[in-house]
């Protein structure tokens, strides 16, 4: 335990990714919302930015729908997950299929007044995404399969979290 942390995640932090992907790339779709044809990275971070699940599937599957999935494979690891922080792009569905499969709450970021409400945290996942952009292999999906593209981001991962150990 360090930083007053329990040694297991109870809160976890969701968002996606829309990158393009090459001519050979399986499960590849159009993703409407950003104009990306290629696939979606859903990345679970917990509060501090450890990475917990990671699923990468075509774009054109909503993040509502696609969701679940990363969610799932999440807490078959980290089952003392206890509330996930997710944007607007979650609402309905996902916080449905999570309240009804696993009974846990999910925080969604909302406007008020015409301005984002801000949930504390929710910068961690976004900072996350920033740090997969420095590897240049993550810059587009290069990857045939989507196995292949989820073991990268794990990589990059480790590598972000050995740099931070070492400053």
């Amino acid at each position: 335990m360090s930083v007053g942390k329990e040694a297991t995640p109870t809160y976890a932090i969701i968002d996606s990714q829309s990158v393009k992907t090459t001519s050979k790339s399986e499960q590849k779709g159009f993703d409407g919302g950003k104009k990306v044809k290629g696939r979606k990275r859903h990345i679970l971070v917990d509060t501090i930015g450890n990475l917990l699940g990671v699923v990468v599937h075509a774009a054109n599957i909503h993040d509502t729908r696609a969701g679940i999935m990363v969610v799932d494979k999440a807490l078959k690891t980290y089952p003392t997950i206890e509330a996930i922080s997710a944007d607007a792009g979650y609402r309905k569905t996902f916080e449905q299929d999570v309240m009804n499969n696993h009974n846990i709450p999910v925080d969604i970021s909302t406007k008020i007044n015409g301005e984002w409400r801000i949930i504390a945290k929710r910068w961690v996942v976004e900072r996350n995404f920033a740090w997969l952009n420095n590897a240049r292999r993550l810059a587009k999906d290069f990857e045939i399969t989507v196995l292949s593209a989820e073991s990268f981001i794990k990589i990059a991962h480790i590598t972000q979290l050995l740099r931070n150990m070492c400053l």
